[in-house]
């Protein structure tokens, strides 16, 4: 073997074990968290944000860049995603949702969230129903839409040209992070362990208040109750890395934000009229929140002074504040009981109810809904209970 033999084989080697870049352990796990991270970056801007629930417009660079580093990490075909998620919203919980852990169970949609995502990519009545409005130029056509594994394909030969033979590794995590952390964390656990600002009709919840790792997507129940805002944070103390994100592309202008979760704006107290009860609607999961917390407080205050409450109806202050059609059959019957056992805690109860009516008439005419609402709150200013009196105060200075 001669010395030129030699050094190709050595050349061959060396390249096998380091890659063009020759990079530490630690530069190679930096890179593979940055790329991850873009990646998620590109499902929560323009697949989710975008392209699902039409929060923002794109720059066509923008959007180009994202549907290109998609196809090279994910496979994910626009119209596929964006018509399952939409359907997911559109029967959320129920047997037509395509990944609801209520359903379907917590462990299937763990392990099985890619598997039923695929499936669903098939049903061509949902991309028919629900994919409109996606992406539909030759390159979607001829290259995304029906060349999926080979942007794949081109991801390992660049990983293992930079890395040699670990790239297969870096490979393998970025094929991986989306299933896990998509399919897996926010359509499971975001659907069935968390804390809840809103209690909207399904059973979304907040996985973590810092939205960094999933680019925000942690901040679910947020999502379900503002689906088309842009931005995903609710509370002060939450924090939504994808919104920063958007809000830098913005300030550059490859981006426009249409749409945020509406903000309760306050006047001077006055009579209701249209405004404040087209506000009230608007403002209604805030409201809602508002008054479950009220109501909490109302019982921690009202339990020190009754006399006798069964030791099963002491923990009513985690379940007060529940939507009553999200409450289990036990505690449905501890409520009754609750209300039977306490005078005002049932007037509590039954205003909340017929606070939420208001928005629930469908039917009925604004003049209609407005008359209800200065009847709600004549009622709430007369009932001897402080805190419905300045719940209803507030309520009257929305605008």
């Amino acid at each position: 073997m001669n010395t030129a033999s030699v050094s190709s084989f050595d050349l061959f080697f060396s390249w096998l074990a380091h890659g063009y870049l020759n990079w530490a352990w630690w530069q190679i796990l930096i890179f593979t968290l940055i790329v991850t991270h873009i990646t998620i970056a590109g499902v929560t801007i323009f697949l989710h944000r975008c392209q699902a629930h039409r929060a923002l417009d794109l720059h066509p660079i923008a959007a180009h860049f994202f549907r290109f580093w998609l196809w090279l990490t994910t496979s994910m075909v626009t119209k596929e995603w964006t018509a399952i998620h939409r359907k997911h919203h559109a029967k959320c919980e129920t047997v037509d949702d395509p990944h609801s852990p209520q359903i379907l169970g917590i462990n299937t949609i763990l392990s099985r969230g890619a598997e039923l995502y695929k499936k669903e990519s098939t049903n061509q009545e949902t991309l028919r129903k629900f994919g409109h409005g996606t992406p539909d130029d030759w390159i979607e056509r001829n290259v995304y839409s029906i060349l999926s594994w080979q942007g794949l394909a081109l991801m390992l030969i660049i990983d293992m040209f930079l890395f040699g033979a670990i790239g297969l590794t870096v490979w393998a995590v970025q094929m991986l992070w989306i299933p896990i952390t998509a399919a897996g964390i926010i359509n499971g656990i975001g659907h069935y362990w968390g804390y809840r600002n809103y209690d909207c009709e399904d059973a979304s919840t907040n996985i973590f208040p810092w939205g960094i790792l999933i680019g925000g997507e942690e901040l679910h129940n947020n999502h379900h109750t503002f689906a088309t805002s842009a931005k995903l944070s609710s509370k002060w103390y939450e924090f939504d890395i994808g919104w920063l994100y958007i809000q830098m592309m913005s300030a550059v202008g490859l981006a426009k934000v249409k749409k945020t979760p509406p903000k309760p704006v306050l006047r001077d107290l006055r009579p209701a009229d249209q405004g404040t009860l087209e506000a009230i609607i608007a403002n209604r999961y805030e409201i809602m929140a508002r008054y479950s917390k009220t109501l909490r407080s109302f019982f921690s205050n009202e339990v020190q002074h009754m006399q006798v409450l069964a030791s099963h109806l002491k923990d009513a202050r985690t379940w007060l504040g529940k939507d009553e059609a999200r409450l289990s059959e036990v505690e449905k019957a501890k409520l009754e009981e609750l209300i039977a056992s306490n005078p005002q805690l049932r007037k509590m109860i039954e205003m909340r109810r017929d606070l939420q009516a208001i928005w629930g008439r469908s039917n009925a005419t604004g003049d209609q809904l407005l008359l209800q609402l200065h009847i709600w709150c004549q009622r709430a200013e007369e009932s001897g209970l402080s805190s419905l009196r300045d719940f209803s105060l507030r309520l009257r200075r929305y605008v």
